[in-house]
């Protein structure tokens, strides 16, 4: 029970605190602003004790909703991802999977080691029956709001089918936690008609356009993603992390211009005091933290990834995306829809 509640009525989020760059401090700000922001939620750090102790002693929050975890070892982003979690066993990421796959916890966030991120996720927490490859699927801001990428990081070498389940895990997604109707999927492409594309490309596309579970749209290519003309961008990992690495890279640089623009001149800083409120407005709307990390999807539990860098606000967002999934049955919709894919 946590304050008269009982394990239904809250979302229990186990959370890495030793993997990312900003690890322990801010993924532990992270929980403390999550716990601060929300009644519903219950947070298990998880990592060195003595450290976290330290860090949790700078804050103020109710003791009620945020426990320790003790785990002795760390996995750095540099080791094998298979023999560091078949290895470090009492690692903070071994430790906090082990809790979702025991359902002592309702989900997990990271910031750690992607590889060992998704390795761990497959093999200790495992995948739903049928799901073939779960994918990695981040939101991508975009000029109508967001989008979600499926798959960015966790399978190169897709086959059609794989893209399928994707597209079907990715719409029930966006229309559940996301709160996007009949959400519009498209596969990405190099060009907008059907008989463009690799191998891949085209051997998916008439079994998307087959599919009645989905609102398939066609082609997206990859200069129309931004303008969110799809809600759901489908393609193998190879494509989908080139995309989310791009993009990244173009909006920092952007900025950057943005601000060395304005710092020109006496002319362009009086601008620069003018606009910047609705500048700033703007930009947090292109901020990929505003949404929290990227969820694998099709697992036994849910297991997010947030990026390396992550700071506390993404963390905490990321923990809060824990309750909409959790509230919203998504796992429980992925295996109705792949046992009716079966049937």
């Amino acid at each position: 029970m946590l304050g008269g509640r009982s394990m239904a009525e809250y979302t229990k989020v186990a959370l890495d605190a030793m993997g990312g760059d900003y690890a322990p401090a801010e993924i532990i700000k992270g929980a403390v602003d999550a716990v601060n922001k929300r009644k519903d939620i219950r947070v298990v750090v998880v990592g060195k004790e003595d450290i976290i102790k330290a860090e949790l002693a700078k804050y103020t929050y109710d003791k009620e909703q945020i426990e320790i975890r003790n785990a002795s070892e760390v996995i750095e982003t540099a080791e094998p991802p298979v023999m560091a979690i078949r290895e470090k066993r009492d690692s903070s990421l071994v430790v906090g999977m082990n809790m979702v796959r025991q359902k002592e916890a309702d989900a997990l966030v990271s910031a750690g080691s992607s590889g060992a991120i998704l390795v761990g996720g497959q093999v200790i927490v495992g995948r739903i029956k049928g799901v073939e490859r779960p994918p990695l699927a981040p939101l991508l801001p975009t000029k109508k709001g967001f989008s979600l990428l499926i798959d960015c990081g966790a399978n190169v070498d897709a086959r059609p089918s794989h893209l399928v389940q994707f597209a079907k895990m990715g719409s029930i997604y966006m229309e559940n936690v996301m709160g996007v109707k009949n959400p519009k999927v498209a596969i990405v492409n190099i060009g907008a008609e059907e008989e463009k594309g690799n191998a891949l490309v085209k051997e998916t596309f008439p079994m998307l356009k087959a599919c009645p579970e989905i609102h398939f749209t066609g082609s997206i290519e990859a200069r129309n993603i931004p303008y969110g003309d799809s809600d759901v961008v489908v393609c193998e990992a190879f494509a989908g992390n080139i995309i989310l690495k791009l993009y990244e890279g173009v909006g920092g640089v952007l900025v950057d211009k943005i601000k060395e623009g304005m710092m020109k001149s006496l002319r362009t800083k009086i601008g620069a005091l003018l606009v910047k409120p609705a500048l700033k407005e703007t930009m947090k709307g292109f901020d990929a933290g505003e949404y929290g990390g990227a969820p694998l999807l099709g697992l036994n539990g849910l297991v997010v990834k947030t990026h390396g860098n992550s700071k506390a606000r993404e963390v905490c967002n990321s923990i809060i995306q824990c309750v909409t999934f959790k509230e919203q049955k998504i796992n429980e919709k992925i295996r109705d829809s792949i046992q009716k894919e079966k049937e």
